[in-house]
């Protein structure tokens, strides 16, 4: 006997006793009803079924009978079927999702969840252990972001590792920035810096790891150094944004759960939408990715407005590029990673022989020479002289 027939007897117990009681005076009609918890409505359709149908008549007539709400079969036979075809490996909320957006759908997630786990095709996630309280966000959008990569074969049929860069702000968890590259390094870093700040301009603080792109570390394991910068730093230095070192893994929580769920989503999209090649894969991300994870995952800050302030100098481009002094030669040129720089003639001063210079490169390989705040020429990657005419005076 089910727990349903159990207590369906001892309900019929209860009436028929309350019933008598009714019927002998000692209660009315209402007391009788309230002491068995329905309406007074309720107490006499049960004492006409008792009178017309015997015991019977008290039947629940639910029992034995399926849900009118229960899901179709074929509809759950339909969603086994892709789940083992298409969709193995996929989460339960992911999986869902997918069948929403892609198959018309219509079971919610809880059904599918259960059937899932009932076929043995999913198990039951475990019970998650008492975690130390999280740091609270900032409650301003601007006010701190992180950035962080995650090694990981990210490519549908490419077994080769490589680092997707994620830059996220801290109040909501919305991604700013995500691109995939073979290895993280400066180059990554100003591109993703770039990025943020032509989109949504300065923000107040970058929270990173400690990697060596990011932080000079006199010794391995101790703290960062104040005073000698990578070129990362002095960006952010000039730019006025405070640089944070992470001192441990759980210390970047919010980018290190952000990469947990990254890395069980984003090749499994990359390989429904059929894309292989890590070109494709940002221009995707951009356009169609960090738009739909952001509106699936971000929060809402605890405080309205922004921290985020416009670039009104122009001068981001400057800053974030490769700085670094020269001495110029005898011959009025300047040495740069194997090419050599000629200086042209300048109205600053005769030559420019044992002066100290300083050389910009750029994301896109071009090159610039700086005599203080003066520019005094610019060459391709090539190191040729792109326009003598536009010399600074």
């Amino acid at each position: 006997m089910g727990r349903a027939e159990v207590l369906q007897g001892v309900r019929q117990m209860r009436f028929e006793g309350l019933l008598e009681r009714h019927e002998r005076g000692e209660l009315s009609q209402g007391e009788a009803a309230e002491m068995l918890g329905v309406s007074e409505r309720t107490f006499r359709r049960w004492r006409d079924r008792l009178r017309d149908e015997g015991p019977e008549g008290l039947r629940d007539r639910r029992i034995g009978k399926p849900s009118s709400r229960r899901a179709a079969a074929e509809e759950i036979v339909r969603m086994l079927g892709l789940y083992e075809e298409r969709y193995a490996g996929f989460t339960v909320k992911h999986f869902h999702e997918q069948l929403q957006k892609r198959h018309h759908y219509k079971l919610g997630y809880t059904v599918t969840r259960l059937a899932l786990q009932g076929a043995g095709m999913v198990r039951p996630a475990p019970r998650r252990s008492a975690h130390r309280k999280k740091r609270p966000r900032r409650p301003l959008v601007g006010m701190m972001l992180h950035q962080d990569a995650s090694r990981f074969a990210w490519l549908p049929g490419d077994d080769r590792q490589y680092d997707l860069v994620v830059t996220l702000d801290d109040a909501t968890s919305a991604v700013y920035s995500g691109f995939i590259v073979e290895e993280e390094g400066t180059a990554s870093s100003f591109r993703a810096l770039a990025e943020v700040i032509k989109q949504h301009g300065l923000f107040c603080e970058l929270y990173t790891d400690r990697g060596s792109h990011y932080f000079h570390t006199p010794k391995a394991g101790e703290a960062v150094s104040k005073t000698v910068q990578t070129q990362v730093g002095r960006a952010l230095a000039q730019l006025g944004i405070r640089h944070i070192a992470a001192y441990s893994p759980e210390a970047r929580g919010r980018s290190e759960r952000a990469f947990r769920t990254l890395q069980d989503r984003l090749p499994k999209e990359l390989a429904l939408a059929g894309i292989t090649t890590a070109a494709a894969a940002n221009r995707w991300l951009a356009e169609t990715y960090w738009p739909a994870h952001n509106a699936a995952f971000a929060v809402t800050a605890a405080e309205a407005g922004s921290a985020f302030v416009a670039d009104r100098t122009g001068r981001v481009r400057e800053i974030l590029c490769l700085q670094e002094e020269r001495r110029v030669g005898n011959d009025n040129t300047v040495k740069w990673r194997g090419l050599t720089l000629q200086i042209p003639p300048s109205p600053l001063r005769a030559h420019f022989v044992r002066a100290t210079v300083r050389v910009h490169e750029y994301p896109d390989g071009r090159l610039a020479i700086f005599h203080g705040p003066h520019r005094l020429a610019d060459y391709n990657p090539a190191g040729n002289p792109c326009d003598d005419t536009k010399l600074a005076a």
